[in-house]
C-alpha cells in the first residue's frame, strides 16, 4: 500500500517574507510535478500554492526518500537553503493528511475561516496535476472526496454566512482607517478574483472613484466596465498616486509593483495628504520601505489579521460543525483506502459472488419442488466450485505482487467493475 504524506508550511507556521520566497506559480508548479515525476520514490504527486500556504501531497512507497527529494526540489528551485525553511514545514500522513486536506478546501485552516478562493485553487492545482498525470488513483480519489466534503461544509454549516475573504479584510482596514470609505478614491493594482471582491465591498461602502491597473489592459477594462470605472494602463500608476487615498494590489507578480521611490516623488504634490497601501498579494507588490516615507503607511497580508480575529467567535462556532464533517470524511476515506488492499477487495468480490449465487438458486429451486435435498445440495456445491474457479485467476492476479505498474489501480478497477463500494 502506498503512504500518503503532505507537507508544506502557511501562515501559522511561516510569516509572509518566507512565503512569497517560497510561492510557486502556475507554471512552476507544473515545472515540479515534471521533476516529482522523475523521481522513483514519488508516485503521485499535486502541489498547490496560494499566498497563505504552499503544500505538496505525495502518494509513496517510500516516505523518507519522498520527503526528502520534495525538501531538496524546494530547496534547488527556490535557491533556499533546506535549514532557511524547514522549522516552518508541517509533515502529516495517513488520516492526518487526509484530514489536513479536508479542512484546507472547506477554509477551516484559512486565516479566515470560511473564505472561498481557496476551493477554487486546490481545484486549479489538481487539474494542473491531472494534466500533468501525475496524480492517479489514491490522490485522484481524495481530491475528489476534498471537493465533495468542501461543498458539504459550506452547504451544511453557516460558515460560509459568518466568513470574510482576504478582500473584505482589505476593505474593513480601508474603513478603520477613515472611519468611512465614501467619496475615498481607490486604485486596485490587478483585475483577478481578488480584485473583484474588493471592489464588491468597495461599492457598499460607498467608495468614490475606483479606477484599476492591470498588466492586461482588456481584462482591466472588463472588470472596470462592471462598475462604472476607470481602467488605466500600468505605466500610468505613479500619475495616479498623486490623487488616489487608497492602493489595493493582488497581481501574482514576482517583483515590487509600486516602489519608494515612486511614493516619494508623488507626495509634494500630495501636499502630504496620506496615501494608504493594502498588500493583498504573495509575493508583495508593495515595497515595505514605503512605510518610512512621512503620511505613507504601507499593511501586508499578516497585517489583516486583526480585522480578521473580530469576527472569529461567530465563525468557530459553525466550524466546529465542519469539523465534524470533516472526521466521519476521514473515516468513510480510510474504509475506501483500506479496502484497497487485496484481501478485503477478493472477500469483497467472493461475497458478491456468492450472494448473486444463492439468491438465483433460491428463484430456481422455487419451481422445482420434485428435487431431493440431495440433488439441491448438490446444485450449491456445483454453484461454488463454478464461483471457485472464475475465481481462480482473478484472485491469483489480485495477490501477485507481479504487477506491471501500480497495484492499487487493478484493486481500484476490481471494485469499480464489480460496483464493491456500491454493494
Amino acid at each position: 500500500m502506498l503512504d500518503i504524506i503532505l507537507l508544506g508550511l502557511n501562515h501559522k507556521t511561516a510569516p509572509v517574507e518566507l512565503r512569497e520566497r517560497l510561492a510557486f506559480s502556475k507554471d512552476e508548479i507544473a515545472a515540479a510535478l515534471e521533476a516529482f515525476q522523475k523521481n522513483p520514490a514519488v508516485i503521485e504527486s499535486v502541489l498547490f500554492s496560494t499566498c497563505n500556504r504552499v503544500e505538496i501531497l505525495l502518494a509513496t512507497d517510500n516516505r523518507l526518500d519522498a520527503l526528502k527529494a520534495a525538501k531538496m526540489f524546494i530547496s534547488e528551485f527556490k535557491n533556499i537553503p533546506v535549514a532557511g525553511f524547514e522549522d516552518a514545514l508541517y509533515i502529516h500522513d495517513g488520516d492526518e493528511a487526509v484530514r489536513h486536506i479536508f479542512r484546507v478546501a472547506s477554509s477551516l485552516d484559512s486565516m479566515m475561516v470560511g473564505e472561498p478562493q481557496i476551493l477554487g485553487q486546490i481545484k486549479e492545482a489538481y487539474l494542473t496535476a491531472t494534466s500533468k498525470k501525475t496524480s492517479g488513483v489514491i490522490l485522484n480519489r481524495l481530491l475528489h472526496r476534498t471537493f465533495f466534503v468542501a461543498k458539504r461544509v459550506r452547504t451544511e454549516t453557516g460558515i460560509g454566512n459568518h466568513a470574510v475573504s482576504i478582500s473584505y479584510a482589505a476593505i474593513e482596514l480601508g474603513r478603520k482607517i477613515f472611519g468611512s470609505l465614501e467619496g475615498k478614491k481607490v486604485l486596485l493594482v490587478g483585475a483577478g478574483e481578488m480584485a473583484e471582491l474588493a471592489v464588491e465591498h468597495l461599492i457598499r461602502n460607498r467608495a468614490g472613484d475606483i479606477v484599476v491597473a492591470n498588466r492586461t489592459f482588456e481584462r482591466g477594462v472588463e472588470l472596470a466596465k462592471n462598475f462604472n470605472g476607470k481602467a488605466i494602463r500600468f505605466e500610468e500608476i505613479t500619475d495616479y498616486l498623486k490623487t488616489v487615498d487608497i492602493i489595493i494590489s493582488s497581481t501574482g507578480s514576482p517583483d515590487f509593483i509600486i516602489k519608494r521611490n515612486q511614493v516619494k516623488g508623488v507626495m509634494r504634490s500630495r501636499r502630504n495628504r496620506p496615501i494608504f497601501f493594502i498588500d493583498i498579494a504573495v509575493p508583495r507588490d508593495i515595497d515595505p520601505e514605503i512605510n518610512d516615507l512621512t503620511n505613507s503607511y504601507v499593511y501586508d497580508i499578516d497585517d489583516l489579521k486583526g480585522v480578521i480575529d473580530e469576527n472569529i467567535g461567530d465563525r468557530n462556532k459553525e466550524a466546529g460543525k465542519g469539523e465534524r464533517i470533516v472526521d466521519e470524511a476521514v473515516i468513510r476515506f480510510r474504509q475506501w483506502y483500506e479496502s484497497l488492499d487485496a484481501v478485503p477487495t477478493i472477500v469483497a468480490l467472493r461475497d458478491k459472488m456468492d450472494a448473486i449465487a444463492k439468491t438465483e438458486i433460491k428463484k430456481t429451486l422455487q419451481n422445482l419442488n420434485h428435487l431431493t435435498d440431495a440433488d439441491r445440495q448438490a446444485i450449491y456445491r456445483m454453484t461454488n466450485a463454478l464461483i471457485n474457479k472464475i475465481l481462480h485467476d482473478p484472485t491469483l492476479f489480485l495477490k501477485s505482487n507481479g504487477y506491471h505498474g501500480n497495484k492499487s489501480i487493478y484493486l481500484d478497477t476490481t471494485r469499480k467493475l464489480f460496483k464493491l463500494d456500491e454493494w
